[in-house]
């Protein structure tokens, strides 16, 4: 398969199937049961949306957090978080699952397994920190894209697809905290919403919000 014959970018309407998730891109047991344990939404949420929280890690060396990112993780769960939450998401990298496990503990949800979604992961990381590099510090999609539009046409499609897939499979009124990567949480984002949204530093966020198919992209603190 090569780009050209990938869906173009879409335009922020999809239809969401209401089913479980299904599928590669989640993986983990318990994951329906953790996904629809629960049934109310927290105050000021509609009922019938979707929400997730998609979160960078914070500050690391290799595959573990620093002292320093565990410290702001810890700091995030203070008074940055939105329990209950349906799920707890994870792309697989052990950072990323280290700082859902200060999060979750936060959230007092400590018995929510956390389940790990491979497709938020990119197969190509290297190729990313390359173009990433090639494009300058800071440098958001669409400069990336400018160094290699294939990695950024495929990856947002099939990260976009991940995402899609893990909204629709949240009940009504539930609320996802996931914790991925930097560019490519941003090309999930572009492949499910059609939005370009900035670079997230470590610990930042934003929050992606379904309804009825739709979707809406907003600030996270």
């Amino acid at each position: 398969m090569t780009a050209d014959s990938l869906p173009p970018f879409t335009t922020g309407r999809h239809p969401t199937p209401r089913g479980r998730l299904t599928g590669p891109a989640v993986r983990a047991p318990g994951v329906i049961a953790a996904m629809t344990s629960m049934t109310a939404p927290q105050p000021g949420q509609d009922p019938l949306m979707r929400y997730v929280e998609l979160r960078r890690h914070t500050d690391n060396e290799g595959d573990r957090l620093t002292a320093q990112g565990a410290a702001d993780a810890e700091m995030i769960g203070r008074d940055r978080l939105q329990p209950p939450y349906a799920a707890f998401v994870s792309t697989g990298a052990a950072r990323a699952t280290q700082m859902l496990e200060i999060l979750r503990h936060a959230a007092g949800q400590d018995d929510t397994p956390i389940t790990v979604a491979a497709g938020l992961r990119s197969s190509v990381e290297d190729r990313w920190r390359q173009a990433a590099t090639a494009a300058g510090k800071g440098a958001d999609l669409e400069a990336i894209r400018v160094i290699d539009p294939d990695l950024v046409e495929r990856e947002s499609w099939l990260l976009g697809s991940a995402l899609r897939q893990l909204v629709a499979g949240l009940p009504e009124g539930g609320r996802a905290l996931v914790v991925g990567h930097s560019p490519t949480t941003e090309a999930a984002v572009l492949g499910l919403a059609g939005q370009l949204v900035p670079p997230l530093g470590k610990g930042e966020g934003i929050l992606l919000t379904e309804d009825g198919g739709g979707y809406r992209v907003g600030p996270l603190g």
